[in-house]
Parts: C-alpha cells; sequence; structure tokens
C-alpha cells in the first residue's frame, strides 16, 4: 500500500516574506489534502465488497441455536438476516455471512460474543449492540484466542471489536462505526484491546466512532488502516512493545498517542489535519525508547507533541526521517526535555518549526535535518550546511504570553515587528535549538535513510 499523496507536487509562488509564502502554502495544501481525502475510501482499506442487500428483522433467525448446534470443525454459511445475541463456546467453528447476511443484535448486550479458540467470523454485517459503557456492548467482543475477524461491517454498535485478554487474533478489512444517535463524547471505540498480545490489527477502516484504544496490551500491529474524523486514531497506555506500520489518519483531534508506553515502533505513516485545541499527529507522553521513523506529519496543529519524553533519560527516543510540515508547530516540547535523537527529518512550511514551552529544546540531539528557513550556504556541495542551524523565538516568544497573537500571525504589524526583532532586538530572544550539521536541500523524503 501507498499513501496516496507521496506522489504529489506542490509548486509555490514566491512570496515577498517566508510567513506569507507559509500562510498561502497551507491554503495550497489544504485544499489538496481535501481532494484527495475525497478518495481515500477507494484505497485498499475496510469490506472487500458493498453489503447492498436489504432484509427486515420479521424474517430473522435465531443464531445462538445453529451454533449450539456445530461441532469444531463445522463451517456456518448464512444468508439472510440472523438474530442475537449470540455466545461462540466451540472451539474451531466457521460463521461465514458469504456477503449476504447481517447478525442483528436487537439492541442488547454484545452481538457476537466469541469465547472459544480458532474461530472465524466473516463476510457479513454485524448491527444493533446494546448501548453499556459498563458492559462495554460490542459488535464482536472477543475473550478466546485466534479468532479471525474478516471483512465484515460493523455497524450501529457501541464498541466496534472488543479484544479482553485475549492474545493472537486477527482483525482484518472491517469498517467500524459506533452509534450514531450518540456525540462522539459518548460513543464507544473502533477496537479495544485490553490486557491483549500478540494480535494483528489490518487493513480496517473506522470513522464515527470515539477512538481505538490499545492499552496494557504488548507487541500488537497495526498496519495499513484508515481513519478519519475520530477523537483519537489509537491512543496507547501502558502497551509495550507494539508497532504502528502504513496507516492513515485524517481529520481526528490526534492521531497517535503514546502514554507511559515504551519500546514503540511506529513507521511509514500519514496522518493529516489534527486540528483543534488539543489537535496534534503524535503525542508523546512520559514514554521512552520509542523509534519514530519516516512518516508524514502534516497540516495539523502540531506535528510532534513532546510531554517529558523520554521518560527515562538513558532510554532514547529516536525521532528520525520524517515529514513534519504545514503544521501550527512542528514540534512542541512540553518541558525542558532530554534524551531525543532528532535527525534528518523534514521540517517545512510550519508557522513555527519547533517551539520549547520550557526553557530550550537543546537538551536533545539534532542532527542532520533540514530546516526551510535555514539561512546558510553549502559551498562545498556535500548537502551539508556550512553553519549550524540556529533557532532563536523573536515574535514567537509572544505567543508564551497570549496565545491569541498566533491569530494575527503573517499580517503586515507580526511580521514588521518580527523583522524588528531580528534586526535590534527589544529583550534578549529565547534560544530553542542548534543543529551542528543541518541538511542544505531535502531531495526526496523516501530516500531518507
Amino acid at each position: 500500500m501507498r499513501s496516496y499523496l507521496k506522489n504529489n507536487k506542490i509548486l509555490f509562488v514566491a512570496f515577498y516574506s517566508s510567513e506569507l509564502r507559509k500562510v498561502w502554502g497551507s491554503i495550497l495544501f489544504f485544499c489538496i489534502v481535501l481532494l484527495n481525502t475525497l478518495n481515500a475510501q477507494e484505497r485498499d482499506f475496510g469490506t472487500y465488497y458493498p453489503f447492498d442487500f436489504e432484509f427486515t428483522l420479521e424474517e430473522g433467525i435465531p443464531l445462538q441455536a445453529i451454533v449450539d448446534r456445530a461441532k469444531s470443525g463445522d463451517t456456518i454459511l448464512l444468508e439472510g438476516i440472523y438474530l442475537g445475541p449470540v455466545i461462540i463456546t466451540t472451539d474451531g467453528i466457521v460463521i461465514d455471512g458469504q456477503g449476504k447476511s447481517e447478525v442483528n443484535g436487537l439492541g442488547k448486550e454484545s452481538v457476537i460474543t466469541v469465547e472459544a479458540k480458532n474461530v472465524v467470523v466473516k463476510n457479513m454485517i454485524i448491527a444493533n449492540s446494546g448501548g453499556s459503557h459498563d458492559k462495554i456492548d460490542s459488535g464482536v467482543k472477543i475473550t478466546g484466542s485466534h479468532v479471525l475477524v474478516e471483512n465484515c461491517r460493523i455497524k450501529e454498535c457501541l464498541f466496534g471489536i472488543d479484544i479482553f485478554k485475549s492474545d493472537t487474533n486477527y482483525i482484518s478489512h472491517c469498517e467500524i462505526t459506533s452509534l450514531s444517535r450518540r456525540e462522539k463524547a459518548l460513543k464507544g471505540d473502533a477496537i479495544r484491546l485490553w490486557w491483549a498480545k500478540g494480535n494483528t490489527v489490518h487493513g480496517n477502516y473506522w470513522h464515527e466512532v470515539r477512538d481505538m484504544v490499545v492499552w496494557y496490551s504488548l507487541g500488537n500491529l497495526f498496519e495499513e488502516n484508515l481513519g478519519i474524523g475520530n477523537r483519537y486514531s489509537i491512543h496507547f497506555m501502558y502497551a509495550h512493545n507494539n508497532r504502528i506500520r502504513a496507516n492513515e489518519f485524517y481529520e481526528n483531534s490526534v492521531g497517535v498517542f503514546l502514554m507511559y508506553s515504551e519500546k514503540t515502533i511506529m513507521t511509514d505513516n500519514l496522518i493529516v489535519g489534527s486540528m483543534g485545541i488539543s489537535g496534534m499527529c503524535l503525542g508523546m507522553k512520559e514514554t521512552s525508547s520509542n523509534q519514530i521513523l519516516n512518516n508524514r506529519f502534516i497540516y495539523s496543529a502540531e506535528g510532534i507533541h513532546v510531554d517529558v519524553s523520554p521518560f527515562v533519560p538513558e532510554q532514547i527516543n529516536t525521532i528520525q526521517g520524517n515529514e513534519i510540515a504545514f503544521c501550527g508547530s512542528g514540534m512542541f516540547f512540553h518541558t525542558n526535555q532530554l534524551g531525543n535523537v532528532i535527525t534528518k527529518n523534514h521540517f517545512h512550511n510550519n508557522l513555527s518549526n519547533v517551539i520549547a514551552q520550557g526553557k530550550t529544546a537543546n537538551g536533545n540531539i539534532w542532527k542532520n535535518n533540514y530546516f526551510d528557513d535555514y539561512q546558510g550556504f553549502d559551498r562545498d556541495g556535500d548537502n551539508v550546511g556550512d553553519t549550524p542551524y540556529e533557532l532563536y523565538s523573536y515574535v514567537e516568544h509572544l505567543w508564551d504570553f497570549n496565545k491569541g497573537i498566533k491569530f494575527f500571525y503573517g499580517s503586515p504589524l507580526l511580521v514588521i515587528l518580527d523583522f524588528l526583532e531580528r534586526l535590534a532586538p527589544f529583550s534578549e530572544p529565547k534560544f530553542v535549538l542548534r543543529d551542528k550539521a543541518p541538511k542544505y536541500l531535502w531531495e526526496n523524503k523516501a530516500s531518507v535513510n
């Protein structure tokens, strides 16, 4: 799978100032992202084919009796509408909806509960769970292991799939929405992993849900999923050794949030449009030993938010090869943090490439990053700037005292004020960072190693 924005070429007209160029560049880029987002569902996410049949509940057949008669190794072929809730306790059975069936929970509890091992649920619509957060009413609740849920459309279910103290399951190509009648904060999560190990979540599409959460869960893989218009695309808490690869998340409040979670490997993801007062593509809170590699963090309030991370300074976070662009702040450091290695990243067209809310962000290692506001030269042609990149906060320092001033960014008044501050500072500017060997030109993100 390839992110469909990777091959776009964006040309910008030279404006009178770098500030105005960034503002107009952001508007142009937003238009391109919007057009491409409309085509997102054409990608290989969610179900393999549309479910275009219609049934009435009066035609429904109770599914529990059919499942109770099945023996290990049996395949149950469904066609039509079946009534839940249903609990599966027999190991090794397959329930195949053939793309022609719906299992309806009648608004009671979880629609399908899998307590057995080696069960397959595929090719069906799963609809109308109960609405209890206490009971975690779900489309599919899994407490067994080695369960495959594939090519299912889960709709009007409070939670989509709940994996509870369950290991080595595979969730593939499902489309998941929550209860349409509820506000976002009262909806449930698309997929919920709780104390779960070794699971794979691949090729799914979730939208109109609250979050997707991974809590107290180890060694899981999340790859090639699509999430649009939710609160948290994926929220990790006390979840270690997980991999996040080649996902695409659009217009969520937060892309990925790592909270008290260590040894996460996050590679080749595209996160766009994480806006709002708490908007960020990636949040890192008290988390160590993570690798954030070759991702694209685009058009969001913040690209990467760092809050007391790494929690243990000796357990470094590696942030390498990422493109961070068209954001309010490329990286935001909540505290005077040590222990991040930040290398070979591409910062461009951000209102501020790096903001340090504390004293400085220079306690981290900065090396070979590209900054679009670098003003040095490359006389020997080795694509390394002849002088270090040094970032000071001039007019941006005003935002520390009054965030409302950001509204006037790019206005003639602030452009002039910024020029005067750099020409003859009224006060000592705030030192943010120094990259001793910055990249002079940025060739192609895909080629960064």
